[in-house]
């Protein structure tokens, strides 16, 4: 297998710059909570905090769907619960790439129910092509063709994620 690059690393950071300054000035005051979804989103959640120019707190959360090959099994567990509550805080899920949107679904009913007071989600790539339950991604970083990518967290078989481009898998 190989790799074509898709995103470099200076796209990738100019939009997290730029997706920082808006939840920066969405939410000026209150708790903010960044919930990662592991393993694939922990690039793109240390790169965001830092772009948020404002105190934020940080809570990871295992969620998976894919098993070891390239499409979503559609079945969805939780591998790793959140630390905290989230009740009155704000949170925004933070996500590596959003593609059929059963994972996201399922979580965002899971997290909705823990009253927080406000839920939205922060997705680094979108693939609106495959969707097959209906999600909304407040902040998108970029919206990527049906291709398989892996790099900047995201992996094939564990393998990839890090890469500092986001790049397409390739059949040599």
């Amino acid at each position: 297998m190989g790799v074509r690059v898709l995103l470099t690393e200076e796209q990738i950071q100019a939009r997290i710059r730029e997706l920082g300054a808006e939840i920066g000035a969405d939410y000026p005051e209150g708790p903010l909570y960044l919930v990662c979804i592991l393993k694939g989103a922990c690039f793109f959640l240390a790169d965001l905090a830092r772009a948020v120019p404002r105190d934020v707190l940080i809570e990871f959360m295992g969620i998976s769907s894919y098993g070891k090959g390239k499409s979503s099994s559609g079945e969805v567990r939780v591998t790793k619960d959140l630390d905290a509550s989230l009740e009155d805080a704000h949170v925004i899920v933070v996500e590596d790439i959003v593609d059929s949107g059963i994972t996201l679904h399922y979580l965002v009913h899971v997290l909705g129910q823990r009253r927080p007071r406000s839920l939205k989600v922060a997705a680094l790539l979108d693939k609106p092509d495959r969707r097959l339950r209906p999600v909304e991604v407040a902040y998108t970083g970029f919206q990527i063709p049906d291709e398989f990518v892996v790099g900047y967290g995201l992996d094939y078989g564990e393998r990839y994620r890090n890469l500092r481009d986001v790049c397409v898998l390739v059949d040599e």
